[in-house]
């Protein structure tokens, strides 16, 4: 089980993003906005979450269920 940030950690890893090439995707100002989201210190908003499934074409059930896994 993976919690909400490990996932997003792995989303960005398998399609060769860095921090600083995810968060414009995302129409995040700040990248380390995006750090804190993947070690846990920050929790995204529902509207962020939408846009992260949608941009990794992922459910947001599997996002931010944890006994869910990314496939």
């Amino acid at each position: 089980m993976k919690k909400f940030g490990e996932k997003l950690r792995t989303l960005r890893k398998r399609r060769g993003l860095t921090l600083r090439e995810l968060a414009p995707l995302l129409e995040i100002n700040s990248f380390s906005f995006i750090s804190k989201l993947e070690n846990g210190s920050q929790m995204p908003s529902p509207e962020l979450i939408v846009q992260i499934a949608r941009l990794f074409e992922v459910s947001t059930d599997q996002l931010m269920l944890d006994e869910l896994e990314l496939e």
